[in-house]
């Protein structure tokens, strides 16, 4: 037998599961709180279940049971009675389900039917929008990852947890590192210090370091980075916004090499040099780190690359460097709300992925010779409220300036300032920056 053409498919849909739902939630006030758990109005398919799934929810919001007579009165002030299919029609629905027993199961039917058609949107969608040829086909697949994430949204697939179950898994999990002893519950960063108040950059966090620019915050999150990949095999994912991947290459090789940094880059390295050069490329060749190099990456670029890497590469922890670079689809965004906007979805981002997310961000001209605080994160305060943790780099220019003089080789004092962090203590960590690596290292490290 012949499949029927596109135009002659009906989409997928169970009126008698929509219909069981509503007939549930009019007879039933608690069938209305597992509705909601599972469905919005879009997922039906039938206009007038949509009308009167909305009056439904309506009416419970402000305090009223939804009935025949409370529903019909709200639908028709609104003028949608006729549309909802009349009195008659809503009656008929309090006699589509004996009892509210099984509600979740219809809701989940709905469901399922609305992403089936969901699904069938978004490919037709895309394959339309595959034949304009003014659109990047990078943007149309990025674009088509974003639209099947949104009809799978987490949020949409709410569950709630008796707490005797939350307790078992807890119980599951001190009963692991009780047995295992880790170190540290977290990824380390390879500084003892910041490790041990910390205990490592936890999963479904968003972690933030702040400075004004040139104080070092790519150099500390690519010391982060490559302590990580290189030291503890953990794979990890760098986003450049501003450096170019061969830029960044050539400070983890004058990190790992101990080559001058200015040197490599100008050529007037030594030809001693080269067995080192060649044993940190050697290392980095292997290492699990990911070098993502995209100027004006959008927060859909970086979300729908994030996931790839996940997958693919089972990455741990993601470095962007950084938010002000983040730019919008849409120009119009006011500026501050863009920064907001890139904040949330970044804290989404860390969640969904159960990973750890470390963002860089500038602060305000203010901070500058002076000890950085919260208020100084630039562009947006939803930063500091999105951050699990957030850290400044503390460092003196003018001694900076001293230390140059007096040698070329000797390393700085750097306070990193921990300024909030929201599941343990805050305080500072001394680091040594390394101003020919370009690297930070632990401070008592580079006196040894």
């Amino acid at each position: 037998m012949a499949e029927p053409s596109g135009k002659s498919r009906i989409p997928p849909h169970n009126d008698d599961a929509e219909r069981a739902v509503i007939g549930a939630m009019l007879i039933d006030d608690s069938a209305i709180t597992i509705a909601q758990q599972y469905l919005e109005a879009d997922d039906f398919y039938a206009p007038r279940h949509r009308k009167i799934f909305t009056a439904v929810l309506n009416l419970f919001r402000h305090g009223t049971r939804p009935d025949l007579l409370t529903l019909s009165s709200e639908l028709e002030q609104k003028g949608k009675l006729d549309e909802a299919g009349g009195i008659d029609y809503i009656a008929s629905l309090t006699h589509a389900v004996p009892s509210s027993a099984n509600t979740e199961y219809y809701a989940q039917i709905v469901q399922k039917h609305s992403l089936r058609r969901g699904l069938i949107k978004i490919s037709g969608e895309a394959g339309a929008r595959a034949y304009d040829e003014t659109v990047e086909p990078r943007h149309l697949l990025e674009e088509a990852q974003q639209k099947l994430f949104d009809i799978s949204d987490p949020r949409r697939m709410f569950r709630y947890k008796k707490v005797g179950d939350t307790v078992k898994d807890v119980y599951n999990y001190l009963d692991t590192i009780y047995r295992t002893r880790p170190d540290y519950t977290g990824i380390p960063t390879g500084f003892k210090e910041l490790d041990n108040i910390t205990s490592g950059f936890q999963p479904a966090e968003l972690i933030v370091i702040g400075a004004r620019p040139g104080m070092g915050k790519t150099a500390i999150a690519l010391s982060m980075a490559a302590n990580i990949s290189i030291r503890q095999n953990i794979p990890a994912a760098f986003f450049s916004l501003e450096m170019a991947d061969q830029a960044l290459m050539l400070r983890l090789i004058s990190s790992e090499s101990g080559v001058d940094s200015l040197k490599l880059k100008s050529g007037y390295f030594q030809k001693s040099d080269f067995p080192n050069i060649f044993n940190a490329m050697e290392i980095l060749h292997d290492a699990p780190l990911h070098i993502v190099d995209m100027p004006n990456m959008t927060i859909l670029n970086i979300q729908a690359m994030s996931r790839m890497l996940k997958v693919k590469e089972k990455v741990e922890i993601i470095f962007i460097d950084y938010i002000g670079l983040i730019t919008s689809d849409n120009k119009m965004l006011p500026r501050w709300e863009l920064i907001s906007e890139v904040s949330r979805a970044l804290k989404g981002l860390a969640r969904e992925l159960n990973i750890p997310v470390v963002a860089l961000s500038q602060l305000r001209r203010e901070a500058e010779n002076q000890t950085p605080g919260l208020a100084d994160i630039r562009e947006s305060g939803s930063i500091e409220q999105d951050a699990d943790m957030v850290m400044f780099i503390n460092r003196d220019r003018e001694l900076d300036k001293s230390v140059e003089e007096q040698s070329k080789d000797a390393g700085q004092k750097v306070q990193l300032l921990i300024a909030k962090n929201r599941n343990g203590p805050v305080g500072s960590v001394d680091l040594t920056f390394l101003k020919k690596l370009t690297k930070f290292v632990p401070f008592a490290e580079e006196r040894r």
